[in-house]
């Protein structure tokens, strides 16, 4: 008698579970926040095995370090979004293209909120969320540079990097105040962002002809 052969579902790549993986740990954290993210619920929320989730995250901690990652990754892509240059008079409508992505984030995704503006006290969320800071402040820097070239900035002080996280600041107030970045306290963390920017480019910072490749 032949032998029935049951075809198997091939298995999923380690990316994609560890991107399932993540995404159950967004959406808990969006609407449980950090009290209710577990390993146990994230592997229910992503209908796996809590063994699965271990495998790649050893702990809770671990699993943020990686989301923040994530998250951050977000930030990054939308430095890399084209810029019309022609409609750029001074350097603070970049600053303002650039703000205005990163609002975006914010305003559509809650685990980045949490993550990044809540006061959570978690020592390793805030640990990776300043290296990533200091990988976005340096491609901040050579966005400007690419529309307009910059003056000699000091080598001991990471500016961009300051300048996106004082305004950071005033949006993590809005967001212990009212859950949310306010359209006023969006303005308000622009300014600060411009305020601190204006210590060491000059108002009147020449545009380049043409950006650089």
């Amino acid at each position: 008698m032949p032998r029935t052969v049951i075809a198997r579902k091939p298995r999923a790549s380690s990316q994609a579970r560890i991107e399932l993986i993540l995404q159950a740990a967004r959406e808990l954290l969006g609407s449980e926040g950090f009290t209710g993210l577990t390993i146990y619920a994230v592997a229910e929320r992503a209908g796996i095995p809590p063994s699965s989730v271990y495998h790649f995250f050893a702990s809770v901690p671990a699993l943020l370090e990686a989301l923040t990652a994530d998250i951050h990754a977000a930030f990054r892509d939308c430095l890399l979004q084209p810029v019309e240059h022609a409609a750029l008079r001074d350097w603070r409508d970049l600053s303002r293209v650039i703000e205005e992505r990163m609002l975006a984030i914010y305003a559509r995704d809650s685990a980045a909120r949490q993550l990044i503006l809540a006061q959570h006290g978690l020592s390793e969320v805030t640990q990776a969320d300043r290296q990533h800071d200091l990988e976005l402040g340096r491609r901040m820097q050579s966005l400007f540079d690419r529309h307009f070239p910059l003056p000699q900035l000091p080598e001991d002080v990471d500016v961009f990097t300051l300048a996106m996280e004082l305004g950071d600041r005033v949006y993590a107030r809005s967001v212990q105040l009212h859950g949310e970045i306010t359209p006023r306290m969006a303005e308000e963390g622009m300014r600060v962002f411009n305020a601190y920017l204006a210590l060491y480019l000059p108002p009147a910072l020449p545009k380049r002809d043409h950006p650089l490749p």
